[in-house]
């Protein structure tokens, strides 16, 4: 039926008869020619229908927006003055000799070219809203990028292995979503958080590079880089250390890059600590291009009078930070505020500011309600640490050294793209030395940082009876732009090893077998040193694309309440289907 996409149709077939299937985009009656923009997913191209051909001309004036069409027609050059250097087929029109309505449309309920549509009559008519051309180079983009992952990763001796989608419910840090099984009533699957312990297994199988672009599934709350379904790159070699498994990976994302974008990452890729993430950003994934960065006043304000900064300052688990804003001594009252009330939603309970007006004069040039609480001693640190000139702003945050961590960090981020700071660019960043351990307050007990079956670091085993909070993982996250697109670690390979983490973590005997026995049993037959990592495919494409969402580079996404309002899922099912799964719903009273 077609001999050409309409996006291909240039200069080089200038003379030639092509037929072309897609879309009518755009029509325009010019008072006795018609034209219509045909597009496909390569583009579109301007087809011409005159009167000398009646039926043809007879049939254009049916086409509204969104009909299917096939054009046969002779490709010529537009006359001078009406070309489009914009599009690739802008040189050229299509005279169209035949014109067929494959299907006719009804009045799509928006525009395919209209901005600022709604995202829920974007999801509800994916169908139409997958037809513009940004969500078409969207997709394209995603299957380029996993095809470059693909060549890439097979290169490099990489096997392809598939791993279980109906699976067995193991703590892995999010709720499983779980699947009744009808032949074993009372029991349930659980789909796949992560293939985590099956990859471990392929390595102690002996399938020593393993790859797979595969669906996860967690049952969490959702934001603009979360689904409750999202895919991942997922790679687990053996016998390699953490820095030559970072090195593969990092040669990976470089060449991913360079083809598909033609930019050139930086080579080696910049390597941070978690405790110097922290100390500087507050994030474990720091945006680099934003240059801000934190002043540690912790210890400058264990001796003030000032209880707002001394008791957190004097606080096993207290900080006091500040972030220093160069220039924004021109910050009004009004977004002082409002900077305010957005590190609320982060759990701090104030911000405090300094504007310095004039520094030299000491406490005189500075303009605060806190400044007559501090000693002189404070304020010179403050100065000499920050290296505030003139006209600058400090925000204080002090707290518990998450809440203040998380707020200035979400600050610091949301002022640099605010205010300009915003460097352009890519800015890959590793961060390593993750802590093996995070304290769970609700439960009382200590969490895995990334999964129970992280490797701590050489004689860091040493720690778990004694401390926890300072053994480390051989654990590392590649971070892009202030998202974390990779995380991964060396695993444990020695069943004693896992078995004191798992005393760690209040995991009794009992439990650890009830939950993971199979991967304990096959640890003891021979398993080697392995280690691994899992890309957001999902996340490195919308960076790719300059998206503001995950939704907007995955085919038929969830809204953040995890509908699909496409399909109307999730729906009721009819009570036969409950029976045959042995389930009854609780029937709840009106009140």
């Amino acid at each position: 039926m077609r001999t050409h996409y309409c996006g291909q149709v240039n200069a080089s077939l200038l003379g030639h008869t092509v037929s072309l299937c897609g879309w009518a985009h755009r029509r325009r009656d010019h008072g006795g020619v018609i034209f219509i923009d045909l597009r496909d997913r390569e583009g579109l191209v301007q087809v011409v229908c005159d009167p000398d051909r009646p039926q043809t001309f007879a049939g254009a004036e049916k086409v509204r927006n969104e009909y299917c069409l096939r054009v046969v027609g002779a490709v010529r050059r537009r006359p001078e003055g009406t070309q489009n250097p914009d599009l690739a087929t802008g040189e050229v029109e299509v005279l169209a000799h035949d014109l067929e309505i494959l299907n006719p449309s009804v009045t799509p309920p928006f525009q395919l070219d209209e901005e600022n549509l709604s995202e829920n009559v974007r999801l509800t008519h994916r169908v139409l809203d997958l037809r513009r051309p940004q969500m078409q180079k969207n997709l394209m983009l995603r299957y380029r990028v996993a095809m470059a992952v693909r060549r890439f990763l097979d290169a490099q001796g990489f096997i392809d292995i598939e791993t279980p989608m109906l699976t067995k419910s193991t703590p892995e840090g999010a709720r499983d979503y779980l699947v009744p099984s009808r032949v074993n009533p009372g029991q349930f699957f659980a789909l796949p958080q992560s293939p985590q312990l099956f990859k471990q297994l392929l390595m102690i199988a002996g399938f020593d590079r393993y790859y797979q672009i595969t669906k996860c599934f967690r049952d969490e709350d959702l934001r603009a880089d979360r689904q409750p379904e999202f895919t991942q790159i997922d790679v687990e070699t053996a016998f390699l250390g953490e820095e030559q498994i970072r090195a593969i990976m990092e040669t990976m994302i470089r060449k991913v890059f360079k083809e598909i974008l033609d930019v050139d990452l930086p080579d080696p890729f910049p390597v941070m600590t978690y405790a110097d993430a922290m100390l500087r950003y507050g994030s474990d994934k720091p945006d680099l291009r934003v240059p801000l960065v934190f002043t540690e006043l912790t210890d400058v304000m264990k001796t003030v009078e000032f209880k707002v900064f001394s008791a957190p300052a004097n606080s096993a688990d207290g900080r006091v930070a500040g972030l220093l804003v160069p220039g924004g001594g021109v910050m009004t009252r009004g977004e002082i505020d409002a900077c305010g009330e957005f590190v609320g939603i982060y759990g701090a309970k104030g911000l405090a500011y300094i504007k310095f007006n004039e520094a030299e004069k000491g406490r005189a040039g500075l303009q605060s309600p806190i400044v007559k609480n501090l000693s002189e001693a404070a304020l010179g640190a403050i100065l000499e640490r920050s290296g505030a000139k003139n006209g600058d702003l400090m925000f204080f945050g002090a707290g518990k050294a998450k809440v203040v961590n998380d707020s200035l960090g979400a600050l610091r981020a949301k002022i640099g793209h605010e205010r300009g700071f915003v460097r352009a660019g890519w800015q890959p960043l590793w961060v390593v030395d993750f802590p093996m351990f995070e304290r769970d307050e609700e439960e009382g007990r200590w969490a895995a940082m990334h999964h129970p079956f992280t490797s701590p670091k050489d004689g860091h085993e040493q720690f778990f009876a004694s401390d926890p909070s300072k053994a480390l993982a051989k654990a590392y996250d590649m971070v892009m732009n202030g998202w974390e697109i990779g995380g991964g670690s060396v695993r444990i390979h020695r069943e004693q090893v896992q078995s004191a983490v798992f005393r760690a973590l209040a995991i009794g005997p009992e439990e650890a077998r009830q939950k993971f026995g199979f991967l304990l049993d096959a640890l003891k037959y021979g398993a080697p040193p392995h280690g691994g990592i899992a890309f957001g495919l999902d996340r490195i494409v919308t960076l790719m694309a300059g998206a503001e969402s995950i939704r907007d580079v995955i085919a038929f996404p969830k809204t953040q309440r995890a509908q699909c309002l496409l399909t109307q899922a999730p729906s009721p099912v009819d009570e036969k289907q409950l029976r045959e799964l042995h389930i009854r719903l609780r029937q709840v009273e009106k009140s």
